[in-house]
């Protein structure tokens, strides 16, 4: 199946009956769809009916997922980064502190924190707390004493 046939049934799929997608759903998936409703169906086929013409998930980034989700069995203070992995612009890091909910955006060039922008998390930190915090400390990034 070609690329422009693929972008035509993905286009198709709201368009469709939720009977129409049960039956593409048996039909790519070889077993009975899930009772889920009908945005899932549609996301979960196009992502199917893609990962059909093009490939799925390299090895890599499949053993990137496992590991991610090895981490979340973890307690929140065992949870470690991989090493060299970056924080990518548009996460959001969140920290609960003194009772009130803290949101810290990662940006290309630095951190955004309630419309301010900062050059970095130790800075935010910083801010929010009043006092001196390492930014990863601060954002369970790592813990105190560990290497970056």
């Amino acid at each position: 199946m070609n690329n422009i046939e693929v972008i035509r049934q993905v286009a198709a799929l709201p368009g469709m009956s939720i009977a129409d997608l049960k039956k593409m759903w048996t039909d790519l998936h070889q077993n009975e769809a899930p009772p889920y409703n009908r945005v899932f169906l549609v996301k979960r086929l196009a992502y199917r009916l893609q990962e059909l013409s093009m490939g799925g998930l390299s090895a890599m980034t499949e053993k990137r997922i496992e590991r991610m989700a090895a981490a979340e069995e973890l307690p929140p203070q065992e949870r470690k980064r991989p090493p060299g992995e970056k924080l990518l612009p548009g996460t959001q890091l969140i920290r609960e502190w003194k009772g009130a909910e803290h949101r810290c955006t990662v940006l290309d060039d630095g951190f955004e924190y309630q419309g301010r922008k900062f050059g970095s998390l130790s800075a935010v930190a910083n801010f929010i707390t009043g006092t001196k915090w390492n930014g990863h400390v601060f954002f369970a990034l790592k813990r105190q004493g560990e290497k970056a």
